[in-house]
C-alpha cells in the first residue's frame, strides 16, 4: 500500500510541476505574441510614412514656415490644406497607438520624434483655425499630444542620434534569430 501512495504523491507532484510549467509556458507565450504585435505596428507605421503621398506631404510641410495659419496657407500653398490633412490624420493614428502602448514611446521618438515636433510647429495655428471652424476642439487632438510628449522626450537628450550612439555596434545575427 505505501508503494501505492507514493505512486500517487509522486503522480500529484508531476502534475503540480506540469500545471506549474504550462502557466510558464502560457505567459512567456502571451508576451512573445505581445511583442510581435508591437513590432508589426512599427512595421505599418513605418509603412505608412513610406507612402508617396505621405512623403510629399511630408516634403512640403517641412518647407512651409512655422505657424501659418489656415488663410496663409490657402493663400501661399494651393495643396497646402491636403498635405496639411494627410499629415494630421497620419500622426494622429500614431498618437492614439503611442498612448494606447500599442507601438512603444521609444519606436515612435526614434522613427518621427523630431520630426512630429517640427511638423507640430508648422501646423499648429492650421489646426487651431480648423477647431474652430469645426467648432470642435478635440480635432486633431492626438496629434497634438503626440508632438508634447515626444517633445519632452527630445528635452531629455542633448544630442542627435547621429551623435549619442556612435559606439553603436550591430549584434551577431545568430543571437538575434
Amino acid at each position: 500500500m505505501t508503494d501505492l501512495s507514493r505512486l500517487a504523491n509522486m503522480a500529484e507532484i508531476l502534475s503540480a510541476i506540469i500545471v506549474v510549467g504550462g502557466i510558464i509556458f502560457a505567459v512567456i507565450q502571451m508576451r512573445q505574441t505581445r511583442q510581435q504585435r508591437r513590432e508589426l505596428a512599427a512595421i505599418e507605421l513605418f509603412r505608412s510614412f513610406g507612402s508617396p503621398a505621405f512623403a510629399d506631404a511630408y516634403r512640403n510641410v517641412l518647407h512651409y514656415p512655422d505657424a501659418l495659419n489656415a488663410k496663409q496657407l490657402k493663400e501661399k500653398y494651393p495643396d497646402g490644406d491636403q498635405c496639411a490633412m494627410l499629415i494630421c490624420t497620419t500622426l494622429e493614428s500614431v498618437g492614439v497607438m503611442m498612448y494606447q502602448r500599442i507601438v512603444p514611446s521609444a519606436v515612435v521618438n526614434n522613427l518621427i520624434g523630431s520630426s512630429t515636433v517640427i511638423l507640430w510647429r508648422k501646423l499648429e495655428l492650421w489646426v487651431n483655425d480648423l477647431r474652430i471652424e469645426l467648432d470642435n476642439p478635440f480635432a486633431f487632438e492626438w496629434f497634438q499630444w503626440l508632438a508634447m510628449m515626444l517633445s519632452e522626450l527630445q528635452e531629455d537628450s542633448d544630442l542627435p542620434a547621429y551623435e549619442t550612439h556612435t559606439e553603436w555596434e550591430p549584434s551577431n545575427l545568430s543571437s538575434e534569430i
